[in-house]
């Protein structure tokens, strides 16, 4: 439903809406719009006498057009995210409030939305006013998003744990390219986790301009029992931006440590290959020197000539293994 209709505290608190009516069913407190249709926004003009927000006027970033009063009507819009097929994206979404009405304007499904749904309809679960319908419906938007800092703090704490883990290191000499694939696979998840922190962010900081603004602009028709509720959840958008700020430094510091792992894995290679190819150089030169093409060399004379060659080009070879081992570098 694409549009639904809201009282406070009733049974059965979803009301049909009648697109011939000229005024709305008793009681309604909360109008939801989910991607409106024509209709459904002049519906709800013409029985509210209130303007309804575009899509394009939502998604300004300006503080002038997110907030804005008139005549006792509070028009304020944020940044709302949600996970599409499981990535984290951010939506625009509108609010405008008034005395008696709270109407919502969105273009996707957002969880909070339907959590507040069932307890808008539990008798005493939300102050049975447009004011106590918007702190109702900005907490439960804040619990979720606590939820899902929640969850990226234990998912970093699980890339945390696997890469700063105790690795054998011979077995992971033996399989570097495996090593490195993990690695970069970590990076994508903590690419992920900061994408979601970072619209997070976005959406409290959305949250934070909504709540003092309502409550300096609400006036006379604000209960002064709602006041006390913007305090809270002013204090709860504070103690997540902390958290949110933590996660985000966290994010950081794991996204260095395991670039520097990626580095150190691809020295390793190069390490490997250097001395591979220094420890053939002497073989090498043993192999030139014999193969030149003189008659007079006198090792061609010796009846252990050849053997003498190869005993020499496998000493020359393992000499400088023994020079890298004694100097710890493999």
């Amino acid at each position: 439903m694409a549009l639904a209709l809201h009282s406070c505290g009733a049974q059965g608190n979803l009301a049909e809406a009648d697109f011939t009516a000229t005024t709305l069913p008793a009681g309604i407190v909360w109008i939801d719009l989910l991607t409106p249709t024509e209709e459904e926004t002049a519906f709800v003009e013409r029985v509210t006498g209130l303007k309804l927000p575009t899509m394009a006027e939502l998604s300004e970033i300006e503080s002038s057009s997110r907030l804005r009063a008139e005549n006792g009507v509070l028009s304020l819009s944020m940044s709302a995210v949600y996970r599409s097929e499981g990535l984290p994206t951010a939506t625009p979404l509108g609010f405008v409030l008034c005395a008696d009405h709270l109407i919502t304007v969105r273009f996707e499904p957002l969880g909070a939305f339907e959590t507040f749904k069932n307890q808008i309809g539990t008798p005493g679960g939300v102050h049975p006013s447009s004011a106590g319908a918007l702190v109702g419906l900005l907490e439960a938007m804040v619990d979720r998003m606590a939820d899902s800092l929640e969850q990226v703090g234990r998912e970093l704490d699980a890339i945390s744990h696997r890469v700063f883990q105790a690795r054998d290191t011979r077995v992971a000499a033996k399989r570097p390219v495996r090593e490195e694939t993990d690695l970069r696979a970590t990076i994508r998840a903590i690419g992920r986790s900061g994408d979601l922190i970072s619209k997070i962010r976005d959406s409290l900081t959305g949250i934070g301009r909504i709540v003092p603004y309502t409550a300096a602009r609400g006036g006379d028709w604000l209960p002064a029992s709602i006041k006390p509720s913007f305090d809270t959840l002013r204090a709860d958008v504070a103690s997540l931006n902390d958290y949110d700020d933590y996660l985000s430094n966290k994010v950081q510091f794991l996204l260095d440590a395991t670039l520097g792992l990626i580095n150190i894995e691809q020295n390793n290679i190069i390490k490997v290959l250097t001395v591979v190819s220094v420890v053939g150089v002497p073989p090498t030169l043993v192999a030139s020197w014999y193969g030149m093409n003189f008659k007079h060399i006198p090792e061609y004379d010796w009846a252990f000539g050849y053997p003498y060659v190869i005993i020499l080009a496998l000493v020359t070879a393992v000499l400088p293994l023994l020079w890298f081992r004694m100097k710890g570098w493999f």
